[in-house]
């Protein structure tokens, strides 16, 4: 089992291997209940939506993590993929503009993604 913040640079990993964009963590164990981190990026296409999730849900599950739910498989624009202590969200670029999550959780912290994809898990990314 990952530790949260393993989980979220490993999430970030899986994201940035598939050519996700504008990869996001925020820490938001200090200011809610619902997570640790929330994990956020953007997809070109519908097609990039579902293959990013596919790459999360196949590397977390080589881990040992299995998401306790996601939704938002059938409309295409919005994958959240939950982990318990880290929700990813998988946006095509209107949905994100539209939902604005980091100004919605704007007093949480940023992390640095490329030193946290530098210390992920190592994993194999298809």
């Amino acid at each position: 089992m990952l530790e949260a913040k393993e989980m979220a640079a490993l999430a970030a990993k899986a994201l940035d291997g598939k050519m996700a964009k504008d990869i996001t963590v925020l820490d938001v164990k200090n200011i809610t209940v619902l997570a640790e981190y929330f994990v956020i990026c953007t997809a070109n296409s519908t097609t990039q939506v579902k293959t990013l999730s596919d790459e999360l849900g196949r590397l977390m599950a080589e881990q040992g993590e299995t998401p306790l739910r996601t939704e938002g498989l059938r409309s295409g624009g919005w994958i959240l993929v939950d982990f318990g202590c880290l929700v990813v969200h998988i946006f095509l670029e209107e949905q994100r503009k539209f939902y604005d999550l980091e100004r919605l959780w704007s007093d949480a912290a940023r992390l640095d993604v490329k030193e946290l994809i530098a210390s992920a898990p190592q994993v194999n990314i298809e």
